[in-house]
């Protein structure tokens, strides 16, 4: 199946640019180029010979050579080959996990300082709290 340079970057943002059963990155500009680092092709999760479809949620961006090592085996299985459980997440989810580290940590830390020193603790402890979620960003 040809794919659209749409449809393309959609399937590789999926994944933030890595392979969805290694991990590893992929490059763009190498899809279908098997001789090139980074070359990647789209996988399908559940394979077509197993009853999956070219819908876009069972496409994910794979190097050829993940993708054909894995063949008909689960997607469970091969990314376990890699010590993974799931796809690596879209630069969107790594974002919004981020956001939301940096609002829960301000949280905990204006409840504890205000706890312990009242009103400045509790602005104290939201800045203190944030700058730790912060720092908690996701690969």
């Amino acid at each position: 199946m040809a794919y659209s340079e749409e449809q393309l970057t959609m399937i590789f943002d999926r994944t933030d640019g890595h392979c969805h059963i290694c991990g590893r990155r992929l490059c763009f500009s190498n899809y279908g180029r098997p001789q090139r680092k980074g070359a990647w092709e789209i996988e399908h999760s559940n394979a077509r010979c197993n009853g999956g479809s070219n819908r876009p949620c069972n496409l994910y961006p794979a190097h050829i050579s993940c993708n054909r090592e894995k063949g008909t085996k689960t997607t469970r299985t091969a990314r376990g080959w890699n010590g993974l459980t799931k796809a690596p997440p879209s630069r969107s989810r790594k974002e919004q996990v981020h956001s939301d580290n940096v609002w829960g940590w301000g949280i905990a830390g204006a409840i504890s300082g205000a706890a312990l020193g009242g009103p400045g603790g509790a602005f104290l402890g939201a800045l203190l709290g944030a700058m730790v979620g912060d720092g908690t960003k996701v690969e």
